[in-house]
């Protein structure tokens, strides 16, 4: 039986204490940080331990691996890799060329990632570019038209699906129109529905069929003017669910961010009850992972459940000439940075 959770360690190994607390209310999977990367050999431990403690070989391991600022694999040890926006300049010139880049930095991070263990990125983000809204996405995004978001999004994915990784899309419905960073304050969006749909749900309508997707800690005041997604039955079942149409494991976002007012075990059962698969809960102390394992006693997953379809299968990874194509990658994507 597993907690309908993604929790986190607080460093590069696991502690006494949080081996103790997994193996008493294992988590399905986990998430990690910068503070828990310092080389291959030691994140390969790590997630083998973790997958060890809570007895699930296929337990999902995601990460933060977009390229540009949000990138948990860095330096000296890792490559570094362009931004989304860079995708978007070059897309510009050379839609092919672009499309075909950002799948070969997607494979090469994916191929990183799969050599260590960890199974899922947070990765491609679909939000689109908005013009006066908080820098939160900015960069992060492929650009500002949907259609083109669309399709860089799309070989995003598939370079990483190449690389044998899962993608998980993100932030659903769109978070690109948020006013304030989600991570400090709960943004409002009060764009009407017919505007939505044409503009930011467009990606993820396009990109529906992907395995995992991500929510957003935003309020769409023509949805819910009260709940932001993530919390929000409407916003899931009506929109994510049935006008996106996106059908496999809703993670939530962190449920430790600033946007959401409640304790990180009330969100978590917020979340879930909502329509979120897996409540994901990262960057709190031991007694609020804790917290957020009890307080999700009563909705466990069975051994044998739903979510097991997409992390049991193997994705099989395409070999590839990893220098070589970096060093392609980064004369391609030379004058665009």
């Amino acid at each position: 039986m597993y907690h309908p959770v993604i929790s986190d360690v607080e460093g590069l190994e696991i502690s006494a204490a949080e081996r103790a607390l997994f193996s008493e209310f294992p988590p399905y999977g986990f998430i990690l940080f910068k503070r828990n990367c310092e080389n291959s050999e030691q994140i390969r431990a790590l997630t083998s331990e973790m997958r060890e403690i809570i007895g699930f070989d296929n337990a999902p391991i995601l990460i933060d691996q977009e390229g540009g600022r949000v990138a948990r694999l860095g330096q000296p040890n890792w490559p570094v890799y362009p931004s989304a926006g860079v995708y978007s300049k070059l897309y510009e010139t050379n839609p092919d060329l672009a499309l075909s880049a950002v799948q070969v930095q997607a494979q090469l991070m994916a191929g990183e990632l799969s050599k260590v263990g960890i199974s899922v990125n947070c990765y491609p983000v679909a939000d689109l570019l908005h013009s006066g809204a908080d820098k939160v996405i900015g960069d992060r995004a492929y650009g500002d038209c949907p259609n083109k978001v669309s399709v860089l999004a799309q070989s995003a994915a598939q370079g990483t699906i190449n690389g044998g990784i899962i993608p998980m899309i993100k932030h659903l419905p769109g978070h690109g129109r948020a006013d304030v960073d989600s991570h400090k304050e709960l943004p409002v969006v009060r764009a009407s529905l017919n505007d939505l749909r044409k503009t930011d749900f467009i990606p993820f309508s396009y990109l529906s069929y992907l395995p995992c997707a991500m929510t957003a800690h935003v309020i769409y005041t023509a949805i819910d003017p009260i709940n932001c997604a993530t919390l929000s039955k409407t916003v899931i079942s009506d929109i994510i669910r049935d006008k996106i149409g996106f059908k496999g494991v809703l993670f939530s976002d962190d449920l430790s961010m600033k946007a959401l007012s409640g304790r990180p075990e009330k969100n978590a059962l917020d979340a879930l009850s909502a329509g979120c698969d897996l409540a994901v809960h990262c960057n709190g102390d031991i007694l609020e992972r804790r917290a957020v394992l009890e307080a999700t006693a009563d909705k466990l997953l069975e051994r044998e459940n739903r979510l097991n379809y997409f992390f049991n299968q193997k994705v099989k990874s395409v070999d590839v000439d990893e220098n070589k194509l970096y060093h392609w990658l980064l004369e391609t994507v030379k004058g665009y940075e």
